[in-house]
């Protein structure tokens, strides 16, 4: 399947994207991401929001045996992505077009993850939009279900109120998560956090950093 954007250029998702209408109907049940790779039995790592699949291409080459999902909703930066991990071989990635928290929520199966990450995820700062920000009360009650025992998930944000408003929801999770440090991927550049095109994009603008992981118990 190929996509043109107004650019000019083709990008080509085969193989390495998925829609919404690649999956079958919610009537079917859950669906269990694992089985869209050619080893379904490796540890699996899902990333909400993946961007244009910058940490993706970066990590997924580091670690050959796991397979990556990354989630995103916008279309262009989801094309963007698939046609990115094509051109690089990423054979244990994958990019699905999808609402992440509408996917995790009601079509992942129990205990399929052993890593989630979130990195700069929208801040949406006006009030009457906190309710769309990923971290949730019941979207860490979602990550938990959907995480194996001791799975992990990596946080983070360049937005103080995001911060000051993920640490409070964390803190009513006591009995879900274990807070760690954080620490960078393999993948990161030296003085990076994640290394990923915001990261390094808010790294120029002087914007400070803000990351913690959470231990399932």
């Amino acid at each position: 399947m190929s996509f043109g954007l107004s650019r000019g250029r083709t990008l080509d998702v085969s193989g390495f994207g998925l829609g919404r209408d690649d999956l079958p109907d919610e009537s079917a049940g859950p669906v269990d991401p694992r089985r869209w790779f050619d080893c379904p039995d490796r540890p699996f790592e899902l990333e909400i929001g993946s961007g244009k699949g910058t940490f993706l291409v970066q990590q997924c080459g580091l670690q050959p045996d796991t397979n990556f999902l990354g989630i995103e909703w916008t279309g262009e930066f989801y094309r963007y992505g698939a046609d990115r991990l094509r051109r690089n071989g990423c054979t244990n990635a994958r990019m699905l077009h999808e609402n992440a928290v509408e996917f995790i929520g009601h079509r992942v199966p129990d205990g399929v993850c052993d890593v989630i990450h979130l990195y700069f995820s929208d801040p949406w700062p006006k009030s009457r939009h906190h309710k769309r920000r990923v971290v949730q009360d019941a979207t860490l009650k979602q990550f938990h279900r959907v995480l194996k025992p001791s799975g992990l998930v990596h946080i983070v944000t360049d937005h103080p109120d995001l911060w000051t408003w993920t640490q409070e929801h964390v803190l009513r999770a006591t009995a879900l998560f274990e807070r760690l440090p954080f620490t960078p991927p393999p993948s990161a550049r030296d003085g990076e956090v994640i290394g990923t095109n915001f990261e390094r994009k808010y790294r120029r603008e002087g914007r400070p950093f803000h990351a913690m992981t959470l231990r399932r118990i």
